[in-house]
C-alpha cells in the first residue's frame, strides 16, 4: 500500500536499474568468456514480465550488439516455480545446439541449478561459459566447481550497508 501511495515520490523498488543490469552481465560475459560474433548463445529469462523483463531485454540487447547468435527461451511457470523441472528443457536445447558457447540465466534460482543442468546434459564444467544472477549457496558452489562462471548479485543492503557496519 506504501509503495502504491508514494511511488511517484521515489518510494519502491530499490536495486539496480534492470536493463543495465542484463546488459552489464552479458557485456562482462562476453569479455571475460571471450566470445566472438556468430558465437552461440542461450537466454533464459522472464522478458514477458512488466518490468522484471527489462533485465532479460538488457542481456538480448548487449547479446546482438556483440553479434552473436542468440536464443531465447522464455522460464515456464513450472520451472520458476521449482527450477528443477527447466532440466528438459535445458538438456533438449543443450543437446540440439552442440554449438553452444554460453548461457544467461535471468533468474536467481536457474541460476543455483546450472549445475544440474550442465551435468545432465552432460556438459563438463568449463564446456560453456554460464553467467546468471544472485548469489546462494549452492551458486557460489557452482562457481568453485567450474559451471559458473560469472554472477550479478542485488543485495545492497547486505552487500554496502552490512559490510561497512562490520568495518566500523
Amino acid at each position: 500500500n506504501a509503495e502504491a501511495k508514494y511511488a511517484a515520490d521515489g518510494f519502491g523498488y530499490v536495486g539496480a536499474v534492470l536493463h543495465d543490469a542484463g546488459a552489464a552481465l552479458a557485456n562482462e560475459a562476453v569479455k571475460r568468456g571471450n566470445l566472438k560474433a556468430g558465437d552461440r548463445a542461450f537466454v533464459w529469462g522472464l522478458k514477458s514480465q512488466p518490468g522484471r523483463g527489462e533485465r532479460t531485454q538488457g542481456i538480448l540487447d548487449a547479446l546482438k550488439t556483440a553479434g552473436l547468435t542468440v536464443d531465447y527461451l522464455e522460464i515456464d511457470d513450472a520451472t520458476n516455480k521449482d527450477p528443477a523441472n527447466g532440466t528438459a528443457a535445458f538438456t533438449g536445447y543443450a543437446s540440439a545446439h552442440p554449438d553452444l558457447k554460453a548461457i544467461f540465466i535471468d533468474h536467481g534460482n536457474l541460476t543455483s541449478t546450472i549445475p544440474t543442468y550442465m551435468k545432465a546434459a552432460n556438459l563438463a564444467a568449463g564446456k560453456i561459459y554460464a553467467a546468471g544472477f544472485d548469489l546462494s549457496p549452492a551458486t557460489v558452489q557452482g562457481v568453485k566447481d567450474g559451471y559458473v562462471n560469472l554472477v550479478i548479485d542485488q543485495q545492497q543492503y547486505l552487500q554496502g550497508f552490512m559490510a561497512v557496519e562490520q568495518l566500523c
